[in-house]
């Protein structure tokens, strides 16, 4: 009984991992495409978790809500910082120091 409960000690573990590095590439890819359309300069090619917490999405459904911060240059001489928050798979939303590119269907940004 025993080796079943470090089996799936191990399993979830994995499956942990595998979401997390999936969870970034989409972070890497958002944060990527939003300084590439407001013309800014995304640095260092990396992003960082910085929260991780459990939320519900729109079905009540238990999700990993992860927050990724990255930073970006708007002149080349300065370091701004963005986010992308993903809710399971989903992008939420990318921001870049004062806007926010809203990546929902059902959003409908003001300007």
């Amino acid at each position: 009984m025993l080796e079943l409960l470090a089996l799936f000690i191990a399993l979830a573990a994995g499956w942990f991992w595998i979401d997390t590095l999936n969870a970034r590439e989409t972070a890497l890819a958002e944060g990527q495409r939003a300084c590439e359309a407001e013309g800014f300069q995304f640095l260092d090619w990396t992003v960082a978790q910085s929260r991780l917490r459990l939320d519900r999405d729109d079905d009540g459904r238990l999700r990993l809500r992860r927050i990724y911060e990255f930073e970006y240059s708007e002149t080349g001489g300065d370091r701004q910082t963005g986010s992308v928050t993903l809710l399971g798979r989903s992008v939420l939303s990318v921001r870049l120091a004062s806007t926010a590119i809203l990546s929902a269907s059902n959003v409908v940004p003001l300007r």
